[in-house]
């Protein structure tokens, strides 16, 4: 699956092999939709940054409460902090000038054994982050699978166990497969990742605080370690991350599906998304 990722993104449409239309018409069709969508999110960033929306990602920080960054900075102190740069920070929002710190490395055991990497941003990075992804979810999650569960509004894993109980208790089907990716998310594309964001966005001050969020580098025992892959986990975006990056397990798998679905019913679920099985 990371190969396919590394590699990037596989078409899969009704122009291949059986199909009724020509794939540049699809593919047509597709950029122009692309298109329409991100000549109205060239403003994206004015949204980020209104009070309103500061407002409401402030509240929802303070209530996640969480550990200090590198900084120090507590929850806590955060309404200070923005009485006192508010102006100064906003503006270097807007002008595609603010850089995010480098995340506090921390580790933290698995339930099933090993451990899990985490970086915690500095608490004005949570802020930006919760800000940008209140921005952001209106647009995404509606592209994404009815199939999705994991980290997103209204959605948890039990529900894709209870989906998964229907599928074997009112549609006949006999298996129900727990997948776990390891290392799936440390080693994810960096250049992939915001291609699928800029398909549907068009302010490039909003893509450039994201690449950097992305890229902030991780402090461990007071080295900075440098990061051209992975998403980070620890952080309000990191959610958002998870169903775009799963786009191309979820398209594997329809495939798969379709090819193991002449001999078995099949259905493969996990806790950040199940898929279908495809029909033969």
């Amino acid at each position: 699956m990371s190969a396919a990722w590394q590699k990037g993104d596989e078409h899969h449409g009704d122009g291949g092999a059986g199909g009724t239309r020509s794939p540049a018409h699809g593919r047509q069709q597709a950029l122009t939709a692309f298109e329409q969508q991100r000549a109205l999110t060239v403003s994206l960033m004015e949204q980020v940054c209104d009070p309103k929306n500061l407002l409401r990602a402030y509240r929802r920080v303070l209530s996640n409460k969480g550990k200090p960054g590198v900084d120090g900075m507590t929850v806590n102190e955060l309404a200070d902090w923005l009485r006192e740069h508010s102006a100064a920070w906003t503006a270097s929002l807007l002008g595609g000038t603010c850089r995010p710190q480098p995340v506090r490395g921390v580790s933290i055991p698995k339930p099933g054994g090993g451990q899990r990497q985490l970086g915690i941003p500095v608490v004005v990075d949570r802020l930006v982050q919760q800000m940008i992804l209140q921005v952001l979810n209106p647009i995404f999650d509606p592209t994404f699978s009815n199939s999705s569960y994991g980290f997103r509004p209204g959605r948890s894993p039990h529900m894709a166990l209870e989906q998964a109980r229907k599928y074997v208790a009112q549609e006949g089907r006999e298996f129900v497969v727990d997948l776990d990716l390891e290392k799936f998310f440390d080693r994810v594309n960096h250049d992939i990742l915001m291609s699928r964001v800029a398909r549907r966005i068009g302010d490039k001050r909003l893509l450039l605080i994201i690449r950097r969020f992305l890229q902030a580098g991780m402090m461990q025992d007071g080295v900075c370690v440098a990061r051209d892959e992975g998403t980070p986990q620890g952080g309000p975006l990191s959610p958002f991350y998870w169903p775009i990056s799963c786009l191309t397990i979820s398209t594997s798998y329809s495939i798969a599906g379709a090819i193991a679905s002449a001999a078995m019913p099949t259905i493969a679920t996990s806790t950040c998304d199940h898929w279908r099985r495809g029909s033969a």
